[in-house]
């Protein structure tokens, strides 16, 4: 494979999963570490990725999502706007935090009412903007790189809330595989979401159905909902509704 070819397989997977790590680049495409983390210094000097120990990360997802481009805008954007129909008056909601969780702060209606807890800053701030909901912001570690609380503090405090509506930001899901992820802090305070939620839904751009990550956060069957921008019964679609799970 070219440099050229390879940097663009890099930029499109940090774009697609906001954080790349050189070992699984390394897996992927048959070349040594060495020769990704040049390309990966290559992409940062270029102003294309962050460089970040171990792999890179996307600059607007570094950038508290709020600046920069937003991998897949419209598609996000489609998502959060199935998403608002499932949020009621006196609900509480628990999110992780995100380029397509940020949009549907952006577009929750201004006479809703409900209490949105979150571990992500970046979302707590779009929250706060609302004029009637309520902000709980899960407090412990912060992760810089994601700009999410994690540790041991935060977990415990999620596993004390019940909430009507759990939205997850997803970064792989595989109807086999699950929902996995790349960063083992940030698993640990999904699973904690997931199994404190009453419902559990999915936001997932369709580019990153049926593809895995190295860390499991949980089956597909542990989801009630799988939101993606494409039409319900889209054939890519059809083993997540053949478990069972609803697809809007």
């Amino acid at each position: 494979m070219l440099k050229k070819e390879r940097q663009a397989y890099i930029l499109h997977q940090v774009n697609l999963h906001n954080k790349v790590l050189s070992s699984h680049l390394s897996e992927q495409m048959g070349v040594s570490e060495d020769t990704i983390r040049r390309d990966l210094m290559e992409l940062a000097k270029e102003g294309k990725i962050l460089k970040v120990h171990g792999g890179g990360l996307s600059n607007s997802f570094h950038q508290g999502i709020a600046g920069g481009d937003v991998y897949a805008l419209e598609e996000k954007r489609v998502i959060a706007a199935k998403a608002v129909s499932l949020i009621k008056d006196g609900m509480y909601v628990l999110t992780t935090g995100g380029t397509t969780i940020i949009q549907l702060a952006r577009i929750l209606p201004a006479e809703l009412r409900a209490t949105f807890i979150t571990v992500s800053l970046p979302a707590a701030f779009e929250y706060a903007n609302h004029p009637n909901i309520d902000v709980i912001v899960i407090g412990d570690k912060l992760a810089k790189n994601s700009k999410i609380t994690v540790g041991g503090e935060a977990i415990a405090r999620i596993r004390d809330i019940r909430a009507d509506l759990c939205f997850l930001g997803v970064n792989a899901i595989d109807a086999n595989a699950g929902l996995t992820d790349n960063d083992w802090e940030v698993v640990q305070v999904k699973k904690a979401m997931v199994a404190t939620s009453r419902k559990v839904v999915a936001l997932c751009i369709s580019e990153k159905v049926n593809t895995a990550e190295h860390l499991k956060i949980c089956d597909v069957d542990s989801i009630d909902i799988l939101i993606t921008e494409l039409q319900p019964k889209a054939k890519k679609l059809q083993p997540y509704s053949n478990k069972g799970i609803r697809i809007l």
